[in-house]
């Protein structure tokens, strides 16, 4: 197997005296995963996000990129290549800018941005129209609409696809779909699926929804009480059960 993309060693993360929220996690994740995430609410499934995108540091441990100790590499250096939608739709677009707009600044993810002027090409508007039509809920109709006039389905549709607009090394998927009603949340998901699937992308997705984690990706991670309790990937996935999964859900 290749060298992981990011690999957490010992990772640990304390809050006031002695409560780890984040117990000696070791996690490898390797080009390629698409790795969802179950675990009850203070399981560490977002203190796990966090010290990998850097907006918390390790109490303990390290966090490695392509074997380089990122462990104090501040998050906005992260993003470089590190990716993430939240579960706000609000969060992750520029409200008073078009759709095209957004998806333009997204291209300079990770780069150095000026106040030169947006300039939109026909050309671009043609790709970006191709790009959200396959988001499957007319985004690509609402390329000149300001973002905070979207739906909140389209507007996490845009977000999810601001973050792949560069490729980045590691997606990180946080309960993207929570937000949204049943039928809006799966039809983001089928999307996200699809665009991870075919773009190659390594993603971690935190749901709450068993279903869903047993359906979609290669790998499994349950968190429970700080720790990964279990990891499993392929095969063995898909051999897993719902009684089995929730039996790993105890106090």
């Amino acid at each position: 197997m290749t060298n992981p993309v990011i690999a957490l060693k010992q990772a640990t993360v304390t809050v006031g005296q002695n409560t780890d929220i984040l117990k000696q996690v070791d996690l490898d994740i390797y080009p390629g995963d698409f790795i969802t995430i179950l675990g009850t609410n203070g399981a560490g499934k977002s203190t796990l996000f966090n010290s990998i995108s850097g907006d918390l540091t390790l109490s303990s441990g390290q966090i490695l990129h392509h074997d380089r100790d990122i462990t104090q590499v501040p998050a906005v250096k992260r993003t470089r290549f590190i990716a993430r939608v939240f579960q706000d739709p609000k969060m992750g677009t520029a409200p008073r800018m078009t759709v095209a707009e957004n998806l333009l600044l997204a291209e300079k993810r990770g780069q150095r941005r000026t106040l030169r002027n947006r300039h939109l090409t026909a050309n671009k508007l043609a790709q970006y129209y191709d790009m959200t039509k396959q988001m499957g809920n007319n985004l690509e109709d609402r390329l000149q609409t300001a973002a905070g006039a979207l739906s909140g389905g389209q507007r996490q549709a845009l977000s999810f696809l601001m973050s792949i607009q560069v490729k980045p090394e590691l997606l990180l998927l946080d309960e993207h779909t929570a937000a949204l009603d049943p039928k809006t949340a799966a039809q983001l998901l089928h999307a996200t699926n699809q665009q991870v699937t075919e773009n190659q992308l390594t993603a971690l997705m935190i749901t709450h929804n068993l279903k869903d984690a047993l359906q979609y990706g290669n790998r499994l991670l349950i968190l429970n009480a700080g720790k990964i309790v279990l990891d499993v990937r392929d095969e063995a996935k898909k051999a897993l059960t719902e009684q089995e999964a929730l039996s790993y859900f105890v106090n």
